[in-house]
């Protein structure tokens, strides 16, 4: 079987590998050093797919509309939940590896299109049981529970993935460690994955006999609702056929009303992805008896004592078609700020991705540190915080920093100039916006 020696991609291979639709013969390695960066090198496919649902969903007078505010909160999930693997590698792939060094039983060639099988249907079962249990075990559901804090189904929402769910996802992958190379685990957890992008859309409705076998958009919209049919049902990665082996399978009837059974009210990325941890202690600690204490960890989220397992379905609240998606007024003009900023924000980010082997470890510490604080302040300001504007004003002048000593480099170099003047309006902006807010605190005080 042939090998392939490069790590990057082709547009063809680009495009395929969001569908699960790569051969064996150009996606099988000897070493996990040789497997592409499938998921960091997908970037300007999530964006050309999302431009293309923006556009459809416009032509479509019924079509899906895409909020500034969900949208930039998915995407900074998503950044956020990859940049623990700017400082390690991967949990799930360094705890396969050790299994694999250490207890396999038997050792699979790399380069046969059986090994690859094997581990196509084995990763996307340990998928499915993963993402049951992160769906049954409350302290599982803390972390999974980010994911389904949009109100929105759109690919955006593929995106937004949790920063804590990576550290236990590893634990239902290990059994294919006892026989499956890593560097054929290493494709296969990134495909599973990345199938999972396409599948986050309204605009497709039924794919006919494909939906018998595979993991479509029909399906996975039940499994983002909040209807009482939707709860725990569809946990498929690609194939829907472990979801009808296990019984957890259910169709799509009636409209879906996407979100969490109680909605957080926020684009605050820190709440997003941490608020559940705080409620889970509140429970924990308030729950009387190590029994209930327990049960409150190892149980799923809706359940109370005296109740199943998982809770009692008619707990849940009715769904009456009325609902609105959180969307809390803001202006025009601040939407196209936050937006233009997030953009120029995506750009560092993904140079960041593309260049961390060559960078030195505090550049890499640095702009880490300033994409984390950029995300916190654009969601300050879309969550219309009271200090936001302090904020966004050290932000700004941060910027100019990173950009005056070459840390910060734009995509077009014609566009330095116009980014830096960009960047001090904005900085000149909120700091009289801090002097208008501190005039009217101490107006207040006397």
């Amino acid at each position: 079987m042939a090998r392939v020696e490069v790590n990057n991609v082709t547009v063809s291979q680009g495009v395929r590998m969001l569908f699960s639709l790569m051969t064996p013969n150009e996606s099988s390695f000897a070493t996990v050093q040789e497997v592409p960066k499938y998921v960091n090198q997908a970037t300007p496919y999530f964006i050309g797919l999302i431009l293309l649902e923006v556009v459809l969903g416009w032509l479509k007078t019924d079509g899906p509309r895409i909020k500034i505010n969900d949208f930039i909160t998915s995407l900074s999930a998503g950044m956020m939940s990859r940049l623990p693997q700017l400082m390690v590698r991967s949990l799930e792939l360094s705890a396969y590896i050790y299994v694999w060094n250490n207890f396999r039983l038997l050792e699979l060639p790399w380069d046969s299109a059986w090994t690859w099988w094997l581990a196509f249907f084995g990763v996307d079962m340990g998928y499915y049981w993963f993402h049951r249990f992160a769906h049954e075990l409350n302290f599982l559901w803390a972390a999974h529970q980010v994911h389904h804090s949009s109100e929105h189904y759109n690919l955006s929402t593929a995106l937004r993935q949790s920063v804590t769910q990576q550290f236990s996802s590893w634990l239902f992958y290990l059994p294919l460690a006892l026989m499956v190379p890593p560097s054929v685990f290493a494709v296969h957890v990134q495909f599973n994955l990345l199938y999972q992008f396409w599948i986050h859309t309204e605009l497709v409705k039924d794919l006919g006999p494909l939906e018998w076998i595979l993991n479509t958009p029909s399906h996975h919209r039940v499994h983002h609702g909040r209807n009482p049919y939707c709860i725990d049902k569809n946990y498929a990665g690609i194939l829907i056929i472990w979801d009808k082996m296990f019984g957890t399978f259910t169709p799509e009837s009636d409209k879906v009303v996407y979100g969490l059974t109680h909605p957080i009210n926020t684009f605050e990325i820190w709440s997003v992805e941490f608020l559940y941890y705080p409620y889970l202690w509140q429970r924990f600690w308030e729950a009387e008896g190590i029994s209930n204490k327990l049960s409150v960890i190892l149980k799923g989220p809706g359940w109370t004592p005296g109740k199943p397992r998982l809770g009692d379905i008619a707990d849940i609240p009715q769904i009456t078609g009325e609902e609105m998606p959180y969307d809390p007024a803001w202006s025009s003009l601040m939407q196209a700020y936050v937006f233009i900023q997030f953009m120029l924000l995506l750009d560092v980010y993904n140079n960041l991705l593309t260049d961390q082997t060559i960078l030195s470890e505090m550049t890499v510490l640095l702009m880490t540190a300033y994409v984390l604080l950029s995300l916190t302040s654009l969601g300050f300001l879309i969550d219309q915080r009271a200090n936001a504007a302090e904020l966004e004003m050290m932000r700004c002048v941060l910027i100019m920093v990173l950009l005056r000593f070459g840390y910060i480099k734009p995509l077009v170099p014609l566009l330095v100039f116009p980014i830096e003047a960009f960047v001090v309006i904005s900085a000149i902006f909120w700091s009289l916006q801090c002097v208008n807010q501190l005039g009217n605190r101490m107006k207040k005080q006397n």
